[in-house]
């Protein structure tokens, strides 16, 4: 019979939040960022570590994604397709008026 799990998931997703941030603080090694993760949170860097390779296998890219990076990738992606909405409305125009400019001539 398994242990009972001492930490729910949501406990689990945040340390390994918290550990990808520290890594992309950029500072620090995957070891010291564990153990310092784990420091805050009364978890073992070994436990942490665990669920870190979890997350990598679970991730169909391989890479894990905290909830934060997922939405600011959704908000990115709604102010990209914005832009391009906005720059074809910009290019439909400038058409239009370039072809109804009549041609003038320069007076001198």
């Amino acid at each position: 019979m398994p242990a009972a799990k001492r930490y729910d998931e949501e406990t689990q997703a945040r340390a390994v939040g918290m550990y990808a941030d520290r890594l992309a603080e950029g500072d620090v090694s995957q070891s010291k960022a564990r153990e310092g993760v784990g420091a805050v949170l009364g978890i073992k860097p070994w436990t942490l570590r665990n669920w870190i390779r979890r997350d990598l296998e679970d991730s169909p890219t391989g890479t894990a994604r905290t909830a934060a990076a997922e939405e600011e990738l959704a908000e990115l992606g709604g102010e990209n397709a914005q832009l391009r909405r906005a720059n074809e409305i910009l290019r439909t125009a400038s058409a239009f008026f370039a072809s109804a400019e009549p041609v003038r001539k320069h007076r001198r």
